[in-house]
């Protein structure tokens, strides 16, 4: 049974992981939105650390936020509607309409598909109704067979709604025919006529040597090349999840280095693009065979399972390394689950995130937290406390499953004040150490200025988070305007008709 409707669809599935779904559904997004077509984003189920918090309170995948970005409506719920986030190599928190429903592991998951469905295409029937076109993200790649039961996330999705597909394969990992040609051979008979193309991503060189295999291609397999987009060095765009670790290619002379130690359980470390980019910023993620480099400032970034990371600190050697990091007279941020561990223990009496107890903290915060099964999902604004910052502008999202309370008033003083007037994270005595529930907060330039003089240096003015991202998704539109045959992806959001 199909659940077609009026609404054009339109789905880009690809030969694997990071083979440049997030990019070209962002892409045409914008592209779709330059031509006055009411367009947004979907992605059935997604498997991210990487999320954010959407106008209606709840909780998507960052890809999905910077795609809705792109087709200028503002995130919602409906766009990501099953998320999982990972908190152990087996099980997974499982988001549903952006409400977590509770942990699960692999195999009770799958049974749990069919019920996922239904949460699916309920967001995709809404979405329709309000919407001229839908264009869908497929996850990882509908030639993993074995999971193929019961599938939401590709093909199984696909034919439910009956939407044609774009299958999108990166050149850069090589083997870019075998992964086209071997991924159709994997479909099924009508899975196979679901797909209307291919895209080739990441293309560098002479495009006239790609020539005989594009005619190959498209002679053996019956489906044309929509178009081969070309490498875009240095693409900023909030990553679903890999970590990109590429350097900042400013040349400028680096002015601060700045460690962030690559959690088991790592989210949302889109916090640390701006950083990434900054000309007067050395960032280094750090693999956990490697100790703590000698730096101005070690970020704890946040973590899906806490108490297990914490524990990881003193396994790695990494505990070690912080403390004859502040004997030295470095700076230390922690961010959601990262400001939860510098405080004197983490209790998790429920099982929220790993099974229930106690751990003891780094200490040097004056904080205990107690997760929670309520998560909290805020957007957040108000004004910067740290180093006695006067009208410092603050914003960010929050999420997490925790109340963290002061065990000091003494020795207490807050990371910020929100417009509510409440106050968030602390800031130690000596002004080494600080932490804060809010994610994002590097994205506003004057935030970022500000603690970098927190860090000792004299910053240059910089663009903000949405300033870059708005010049990177007009750099991906406008390549794809060129490189992509628009006649033929018009034809297959029938009946939208190109102006």
């Amino acid at each position: 049974m199909t659940h077609k409707t009026s609404c054009s669809t339109l789905m880009v599935q690809g030969t694997s992981s990071d083979a440049g779904k997030s990019m070209l559904v962002a892409a045409l997004c914008r592209c779709l939105y330059h031509r006055k077509i009411r367009v947004t984003p979907f992605k059935p189920q997604n498997m991210a650390l990487n999320s954010a918090v959407t106008e209606d309170g709840g909780e998507i995948g960052r890809a999905q936020a910077v795609q809705a970005y792109a087709a200028h409506i503002p995130p919602h719920t409906d766009m990501n509607p099953i998320l999982l986030k990972p908190n152990s190599d087996t099980g997974a928190q499982v988001i549903v309409h952006g409400k977590s429903i509770g942990n699960m592991h692999a195999t009770p998951y799958h049974q749990y598909k069919s019920v996922a469905m239904e949460a699916v295409l309920q967001s995709y029937q809404r979405l329709s109704q309000s919407f001229d076109a839908i264009i869908v993200e497929g996850a990882g790649s509908p030639a993993e067979i074995n999971l193929r039961d019961r599938d939401i996330a590709n093909m199984g999705f696909a034919e439910a709604v009956d939407c044609p597909v774009i299958l999108v394969a990166d050149i850069d990992r090589g083997g870019v025919f075998a992964q086209l040609v071997g991924t159709l051979a994997l479909l099924s008979e009508s899975e196979q006529e679901r797909v209307v193309g291919f895209v080739i991503n990441k293309f560098r060189g002479d495009i006239t040597l790609l020539t005989p295999g594009i005619e190959w291609l498209e002679n053996k397999t019956g489906k044309p090349v929509l178009g081969v987009l070309p490498y875009l060095h240095n693409l900023q765009l909030a990553a679903e999840d890999a970590i990109c670790a590429t350097q900042n290619v400013n040349r400028q002379e680096k002015h601060i280095k700045v460690v962030v130690p690559i959690f088991s359980r790592i989210s949302n470390h889109t916090d640390f693009d701006m950083l990434r980019t900054h000309p007067q910023i050395d960032l280094i993620f750090v693999a956990q065979d490697t100790p703590l480099p000698p730096c101005d400032l070690i970020i704890l970034p946040g973590s899906k399972n806490v108490r297990a990371d914490l524990q990881l600190l003193a396994q790695t050697g990494w505990k070690t390394d912080l403390q004859r990091h502040l004997r030295y007279g470095g700076k230390v941020l922690g961010i959601c689950g990262g400001y939860q561990m510098l405080g004197d223990e983490i209790h998790d009496p429920n099982g929220v995130e790993s099974h229930p107890g106690s751990s003891q903290g780094l200490g040097y915060l004056p904080i205990e937290t107690t997760l929670t099964k309520t998560k909290q999902l805020t957007n957040d604004k108000g004004k910067l406390c740290l180093d006695g910052a006067k009208d410092i502008p603050v914003s960010g999202y929050q999420i997490h499953a925790g109340v963290s309370t002061v065990t000091s008033s003494a020795s207490a003083r807050p990371f910020c004040q929100l417009s509510d007037g409440t106050f968030d994270g602390s800031v130690s005595l000596d002004n080494q150490v600080a932490g804060t529930y809010l994610h994002g907060i590097f994205d506003n330039a004057q935030t970022l200025s500000h603690i970098l003089r927190w860090c000792g240096i004299d910053p240059h003015p910089v663009a903000d988070y949405h300033q870059q991202q708005e010049q990177e998704i007009i750099r991906l539109a406008d390549m794809c305007e060129q490189h992509l045959n628009w006649q033929k992806i018009m034809s297959f959001l029938s009946p939208i008709s190109a102006p």
